[in-house]
């Protein structure tokens, strides 16, 4: 019975990280489905199914049970082991850090958050978010396979440099990838196997786009389109077919410098009325008429306003006016990258849930093919969900072969 085991598992084992994602994405809940995703014979599939269970990574229900309704032989069902291994997800904003401990499918598992004055120098800001997740680590006691870090920058690639943190004082190029992995190896974490942690670096929005396609508002879409501000700023990000595209060197997607009011703002980018400056929490705070002030970020206080005063006329007034600039400038994406889906996250997911019909008029009304080809708008769904992104580019190794990864 072993030797039979092993044999289908050996023929088997090409489909262990497809089988892993299916799973870690819920596009496989039971056994039966794993079979027919994978296209292989329901003994393999078992036998695929038992590896990832001893590795630790998925639980497989012992006593098979047909949903009510349901004809055929009942099949086992798939899901993630609640005490399995984790990963370290780390964010750096303007306005702080959030550290956290991911499992797969998603799952937040511990989660630390810390405002500070981020300093010029970048290494101090990673030495804390790290110092946070490894005290996340002694608390649950959790075995951590690698780590995350999103930071409010393009991050150039194969170097791991954040080339435009323009929100933050960091110098141009600061190496972010190396000063994450020196951190981790500093705190002990480990990583996947034996060796250390290598920490994976990314721009904060690419990673909410990739954690809202394989758990969020995005799941299904083919070509998806993500538009967020988060604490200052504007950022998006392209998903096609289930992968961030940055471009040639990691600098895709910059739509944060799109200009939508050529008299507008001075841009940080040297231009003038772009996304970034016209469509952000400051941008709304000051339409409406208030200082941004010291207690919470400037994102907590355009939420709050926008839901606690949107009946007052001046914050309807600013709310109008940023969503018809952020209108504007997705009509030009549309008509450019042509998505199968576009959702909106930060203070633009709140915009488009106090007026949809604005602002998917204005998308509308400026796109080559008007309202009888419009895209879907839709919200993000997920809380943290750069943090979740960043959890998944660290788990990816472990997707992408659970056996060489784990041992």
């Amino acid at each position: 019975m072993t030797q039979t085991r092993t044999t289908r598992l050996e023929r088997g084992r090409g489909a262990l990280g497809p089988a892993l994602e299916l799973v870690h994405t819920g596009r496989a809940p039971t056994r039966a489905v794993l079979t027919a995703e994978l296209g292989v014979t329901r003994a393999t599939a078992g036998a695929v199914a038992a590896e990832l269970e001893a590795l630790g990574l998925i639980e497989v229900d012992a006593r098979p049970g047909a949903a009510a309704g349901s004809q055929g032989r009942p099949s086992h069902r798939l899901a993630i082991a609640p005490d399995g291994p984790v990963v370290l997800a780390a964010q750096i904003h303007a306005d702080g850090f959030r550290a956290a401990l991911v499992g797969l499918g998603g799952r937040m598992i511990a989660t630390a958050p810390g405002c500070m004055t981020v300093p010029a120098d970048p290494s101090h800001i990673i030495g804390a978010v790290v110092e946070a997740g490894a005290g996340l680590l002694r608390e649950t006691g959790r075995r951590c396979l690698g780590a995350g870090l999103a930071v409010p920058s393009a991050v150039a690639e194969p170097e791991g440099t954040a080339l435009n943190p323009l929100h933050l004082s960091w110098p141009a190029g600061a190496p972010v990838r190396d000063l994450f992995s020196e951190a981790l190896a500093t705190a002990g974490i480990p990583g996947a196997g034996a060796a250390p942690a290598t920490g994976v670096t990314g721009n904060d929005v690419n990673l909410a786009a990739l954690a809202e396609h394989r758990h969020g508002a995005g799941r299904g879409a083919k070509d998806l389109l993500c538009v967020a501000t988060g604490h200052r700023g504007v950022g998006g990000a392209l998903v096609l077919d289930g992968r961030p595209h940055t471009g040639s060197s990691g600098l895709a997607l910059e739509v944060g410098h799109l200009t939508v009011n050529p008299v507008g703002l001075p841009c940080h980018c040297g231009s003038r009325g772009c996304l970034d400056v016209e469509a952000d929490p400051l941008a709304f705070l000051t339409a409406a008429g208030r200082a941004p002030g010291p207690e919470v970020s400037q994102l907590q206080q355009s939420r709050d306003l926008l839901r606690a005063e949107y009946a007052d006329p001046s914050v309807r007034a600013a709310a109008e006016l940023i969503i018809d600039r952020l209108g504007l400038g997705l009509a030009g994406l549309v008509n450019i990258l042509n998505p199968d889906r576009v959702i909106l996250g930060g203070l633009h997911r709140d915009l488009l849930e106090a007026d949809p019909d604005r602002l998917r008029a204005v998308v509308a009304d400026r796109s080559l093919w008007g309202r009888s080809g419009s895209v879907p708008i839709l919200p993000c769904t997920l809380d943290h969900n750069s943090l979740i992104g960043a959890a998944e580019a660290a788990w990816q190794p472990v997707l992408d072969d659970p056996l060489a990864a784990l041992g």
